[in-house]
């Protein structure tokens, strides 16, 4: 097979011309748009590695308007998704973001091979307006996932932990699919009562219960022609799984109290946080809406296995805060940084936000500093300087509520004693040797409530005995 590189770069060109003819591929190079056109013209080229930004012209618009009929890779420094997405609905077969990995390179080569693929045609991509970054590994695969399935109408359930932007990543597949002029409809199933989640979804005809004093279309109808977004799927009652699967087989829903059933026409995108395969091995979900649900599945890593991403992701969220507040936004230094890449993120993306937020708001000078950062995240001092008590426990506290989100906070009392006893009791039991009557003398309190106490959290004092 004969390949065509195209890029500006003799650095990029060298390398990809090494990994290929190491491949056993015949290579020939251009530097630019024009040089491209004669070596295509005179030579049988089987596969092409085009740069996006050239001295002659935009590689994608280039592609766009001469159909090539043959695999095309496209090549970027700009590793986002909007990239990601134009490149293949341009006709691209693939998408590296540079620097790439030369074993990606071979391992491409290795699939394409074998293709004698011709380009399909593709509409002209829309600007997208949701904005997915990262250049770790992990997303830029997703990013690909995503461009690939964007324009079509397959179902994709989503997964990730709370807080990594699954909701966003539904958003970014309706702008850049056919369905980006209608409705986009989200619905969190698990924020909304059982016996109200019917209503919802399907909708009510007028009296049809105490309260429906009047007819009104549920989110399929709403969504009608554009995308339905159900954000935590794990969550929904078994009774209205039944009903969902029936509606997405047969492409119609029933208003409750109606006996009419209305087509429907909607791209439905599923996400949750929950392990589903667990769920249905404990009947808590139904084996045939998951196969239903997850023909395309995708998966966001947490944010602290792509701390790659952080930089990127808090100066991008820090610059956003500063406009929605009408500043200029404050300069973040390395150390600050640094400090970012430390912390574990348990609320991942929406944790980060926050945070950024925080720091734009409350940075008293023109940069963010490490100090900056370490209050913004419940520090009350770096982790070489002493903490009280008191001061460890309002950092801890605080940095569960930030983990909350938008979520609202319930038994805190309860939840911050559940945390601060087993500790306690487990530090006592060690420094009186396991013995319950020198443990009630030091923390001040009865034989029978450390007993109760014990019991409650599944304290063994044996353990603790020489």
């Amino acid at each position: 097979m004969h390949a065509l590189i195209i890029d500006d770069d003799d650095d990029i060109r060298w390398v990809l011309k090494r990994v290929l003819r190491a491949e056993g591929l015949e290579v020939s190079e251009a530097g630019t748009l024009a040089e491209a056109m004669d070596t295509l013209a005179g030579n049988e080229i089987g596969l092409v590695f085009l740069d996006v930004y050239l001295p002659d012209g935009n590689g994608m618009q280039w592609l766009d308007a001469h159909h090539l009929d043959m695999p095309v890779v496209v090549l970027t420094a700009e590793s986002t998704f909007d990239h990601a997405v134009q490149a293949f609905k341009h006709g691209a077969i693939e998408y590296l973001p540079k620097p790439f990995d030369l074993n990606e390179v071979r391992a491409l080569v290795t699939r394409l091979r074998p293709r004698t693929t011709s380009k399909a045609a593709m509409k002209p991509a829309q600007q997208a307006n949701t904005v997915l970054i990262g250049r770790s590994p992990a997303m830029q695969q997703l990013f690909r996932t995503l461009g690939r399935v964007a324009a079509s109408d397959l179902t994709v359930l989503i997964t990730g932990e709370s807080g990594t932007g699954k909701e966003m990543v539904a958003r970014a597949l309706h702008e850049q699919s056919p369905r980006a002029n209608k409705p986009f409809v989200a619905i969190n199933t698990a924020a909304i009562p059982a016996d109200l989640l019917e209503s919802e979804l399907f909708g009510h005809e007028r009296g049809a219960f105490t309260g429906a004093d009047k007819a009104r279309a549920g989110r399929f109808e709403q969504a009608d022609g554009g995308t339905l977004f159900l954000d935590e799927i794990g969550d929904m009652p078994l009774a209205l799984q039944a009903k969902l699967l029936r509606v997405l087989e047969e492409g119609r829903v029933q208003r409750i109290g109606g006996n009419q059933p209305r087509p429907v026409n909607v791209r439905l995108l599923a996400a949750t946080h929950q392990d589903l395969p667990n769920k249905i091995r404990r009947n808590e979900f139904r084996e045939d809406l998951y196969y239903r649900l997850n023909v395309i599945p995708v998966h966001i890593p947490p944010l602290r296995e792509r701390k790659d991403d952080i930089r990127e992701l808090a100066q991008f969220l820090l610059d956003q805060s500063a406009r929605e507040l009408n500043m200029q936004p404050p300069i973040l230094l390395d150390d600050a940084i640094a400090q970012l890449e430390k912390h574990t993120w348990p609320g991942n993306v929406r944790e980060l936000k926050n945070v950024m937020r925080r720091l734009a708001v409350l940075t008293p000078g023109a940069s963010i500093t490490l100090s900056d950062v370490a209050l913004a995240l419940g520090q009350a001092r770096l982790a070489d300087e002493e903490e009280t008590i008191s001061e460890a426990i309002t950092r801890c506290t605080r940095n569960y509520l930030m983990q909350l989100g938008y979520a609202k906070a319930t038994n805190l009392y309860h939840y911050v004693l559940e945390q601060v006893e087993p500790p306690l009791l487990r530090l006592a039991l060690e420094q009186c040797n396991g013995n319950q009557l020198r443990v009630a003398e030091m923390l001040g309190l009865n034989r029978n409530t450390v007993r109760k106490l014990l019991r409650k959290y599944g304290i063994d004092p044996q353990d603790y005995r020489p």
